[in-house]
């Protein structure tokens, strides 16, 4: 884990897995905490974390892309739809992220 914070790829794929978590969290604990037993306090902490993670994996794919002179057609658009598709965070990390 370590070897990971030193680049950028690394700290992307670190990134890319804490997103997906944060969705996890979002979607199979605090929204039926919210909706199924009226408590919406795990919702409005993790909604912002959440969205703030996302964010973070957009720009640092971004600036991964530019610094490993990714073919925006190739490999960057794949990374960026990762995060707008469910949990494909998980998939690009495994499928792309961890051979870079």
């Amino acid at each position: 884990m370590i070897n990971l914070l030193k680049t950028k790829v690394g700290r992307l794929r670190i990134i890319a897995i804490l997103e997906g978590f944060s969705l996890l969290t979002l979607v199979f604990i605090a929204v039926p905490l919210k909706y199924g037993f009226d408590n919406p306090a795990l919702v409005k902490m993790m909604g912002p974390i959440h969205g703030s993670l996302f964010l973070l994996f957009l720009f640092n794919t971004l600036s991964v892309g530019v610094e490993q002179n990714w073919k925006f057609k190739e490999t960057t658009w794949k990374v960026l739809l990762a995060c707008i598709i469910p949990f494909g965070t998980f998939y690009v990390d495994k499928k792309i992220l961890s051979k870079l």
